[in-house]
């Protein structure tokens, strides 16, 4: 039995659920007896799907998203609805309609966005699974900052049903989990699984292709490099802050496509303000950026496939304090997956000084998301560094 008064008064402290499902209970199945807490916007089945927004705040689905019955069916208690970034677009999970999300290792501190109460959730021991979505890195980061483990898979390889989207060709659904077994049960269970082996050694990028990265991110990374081996340093035609702001603005015009007839009175300042980058692109940058990304997905697709996975840190910082401004690189490494449509893992791998975790991440080629998880298993045992955070619900 879920005790929801005793659920409900470790989340608030945190503000990692909006919505609680006091009906909830365990199934038979591979899941009995394992809780989900699914991001506002995937839509669970008599609970409201506002996607963060003010827009859709009474709306309320009808039926669960494909990837919610997958786990319900087996045998998951499908807790509610996590907090997130209004529209999926930004990187503190700072709502200014369901409130501010804090980082269960230190309270005051960002999550990620925009998947944050799902990072949160999994991290203080609210819920054993999140489902959140990824579209340039928004399950991977909330991951990293809040020292737990998350799967982004190929786009191609889960439903879009029951998401509201934030740009069709680079949103994807994926899981996180305080371990990587659970991580890959929920990712077989919601998406596609290939089960070849992995190419190669793991390769870096050369120079992390000029990404400025802390030092206690760049001692992490090197000790992941070194428990396997990492070899070759390859190249990518772009750097990753241009392919980053490619991306930002494919999803700043679907956004502003998908929202042109909402009142504004019901989109906050800010995500007018960001959505209105889009139509504002002229037509021969618009057509530079594809090229970008094209190029990006190409030279992506290749590297892992001929050569090996890449390994490269999650964030270039750690979660910081939410009365700072986020770090304009911050998902410089993680948009590289979302736009070249391949699987990636993310693992913790280390603490900042301030004990906030620091996260890195795997990506390989589509169809080998088995040997992605082995090689995961092998890097997670030399780096032991999962670490319960301060704020955790023993449920």
């Amino acid at each position: 039995m879920i005790d929801f008064n005793r659920l409900e008064e470790a989340n608030r402290p945190l503000n990692a659920f909006t919505d609680f499902d006091r009906t909830a209970r365990s199934g038979e199945g591979p899941l009995a007896g394992i809780t989900v807490g699914v991001k506002a916007n995937i839509a669970v089945r008599g609970l409201p799907w506002t996607a963060g927004m003010a827009l859709h705040r009474d709306r309320v689905a009808q039926r669960d998203a494909a990837t919610v019955a997958a786990l319900r069916g087996a045998g998951a208690a499908i807790l509610g609805m996590l907090n997130m970034e209004e529209a999926a677009l930004g990187a503190k999970t700072d709502n200014p309609f369901f409130g501010r999300t804090h980082n269960p290792h230190r309270v005051g501190y960002t999550p990620g966005g925009s998947s944050g109460g799902s990072g949160a959730a999994v991290a203080a021991g609210l819920c054993d699974i999140a489902l959140g979505t990824d579209t340039m890195g928004s399950v991977r980061i909330p991951a990293s900052y809040c020292g737990v483990y998350g799967f982004k898979p190929a786009q191609s390889a889960v439903s879009q049903d029951g998401l509201e989207l934030a740009e069709p060709t680079l949103d994807v659904i994926g899981p996180l989990a305080r371990s990587l077994n659970l991580l890959e049960q929920a990712a077989r269970l919601t998406s596609e699984f290939g089960e070849a082996d992995l190419p190669g050694q793991p390769v870096t990028l050369a120079g992390l292709a000029g990404v400025e990265c802390t030092t206690e991110v760049l001692a992490v990374y090197e000790r992941a490099c070194a428990a396997l081996g990492a070899g070759a340093a390859v190249a990518l035609p772009d750097p990753p802050s241009r392919v980053r702001y490619a991306g930002f603005i494919a999803t700043a015009q679907a956004l502003h496509a998908a929202l042109a007839d909402a009142p504004p009175e019901t989109l906050s300042p800010t995500l007018a303000r960001l959505i209105a980058y889009g139509p504002r692109r002229k037509p021969e940058d618009r057509a530079a950026d594809a090229q970008v990304l094209a190029r990006t997905a190409e030279r992506l697709n290749a590297i892992v496939t001929e050569h090996g996975p890449l390994l490269l840190p999650t964030a270039p910082q750690p979660a910081f304090d939410h009365a700072e401004p986020a770090p304009a690189n911050q998902a410089d490494f993680t948009c590289l997956a979302n736009v070249a449509n391949l699987p990636a893992i993310t693992l913790p791998a280390g603490t900042a000084a301030n004990g906030m975790p620091i996260g890195v991440q795997l990506i390989g080629p589509r169809g080998a998301e088995s040997g992605l998880f082995a090689l995961a298993r092998r890097l997670d045992s030399h780096l032991a560094a999962y670490r319960q955070p301060n704020h955790f619900y023993q449920g």
